[in-house]
Formats: structure tokens, sequence, C-alpha cells
């Protein structure tokens, strides 16, 4: 995958992540969960097929170029976490401090992926 095709990948996760934030406090203040066939599972389908594509190639790129603070483990545990925060999103019996913690997470190592790969 070529490097911008890796920076646009990584920019709609940050879209996405920033989405599910919105969504996660709407959530949260409506106490209305969304249904799950209708819209949970198209949104998680979407963004795993993204996740899918992006973990590769971050991998490789992280491991070519090796950034300073920035290591596969790391964007391995930020796909697991976007995948977790995609589904529990959605649901307002989500415990408040372990979704921020989870979103604060996943949008630091993808801006710092974005930031390394301005940076090249």
């Amino acid at each position: 995958m070529e490097e911008g095709q890796l920076q646009a990948l990584n920019e709609q996760l940050i879209a996405y992540t920033l989405e599910l934030y919105d969504l996660y406090q709407e959530v949260k203040e409506t106490g209305v969960e969304k249904d799950f066939f209708s819209e949970v599972k198209p949104f998680c389908d979407t963004l795993q097929d993204a996740i899918d594509r992006w973990l590769p190639a971050a991998k490789a790129w992280v491991e070519a170029r090796r950034p300073a603070h920035l290591f596969p483990s790391q964007l391995e545990h930020t796909a697991e976490n976007l995948q977790m925060v995609a589904v529990r999103a959605f649901y307002p019996s989500s415990s408040r401090k372990m979704m921020l913690d989870h979103f604060q997470s996943v949008k630091y190592i993808l801006q710092c992926l974005q930031e390394a790969l301005e940076k090249s």
C-alpha cells in the first residue's frame, strides 16, 4: 500500500473514532441503545474492513520507517481497542471511564501515526 493510501486510511479511522465518540456521548445522554442489525452491525462491518486494510499496512510502515515512540504492538492494541469501542459505543450501559480511556488511547496512536506519516 502506498504511503498516501495509508495516510488516507488512517485519517478515515480518526474520523470513525470521532464519530464513535460523538455517538457514545449521545447514547449515554439519552440512555437509548441503538438497534444491532440496522445500526451497530453495518457500522462495525465497515469499520472492520478499514481496520483489516489499515493494520498490515501500518505495521509494515512502522517496521520499515521506525518512527519514534510507535511500535507494531501499539498498532495491534489500537485495532483491538477500536473494535471494542465500536461495539460498546452503541450501548448506554458501557462504562464511561473505560470508554473514554479507550477513545483517548486510540486517538493518540492514530494521531501519532498521522504525524509520522506527514513528516516522512
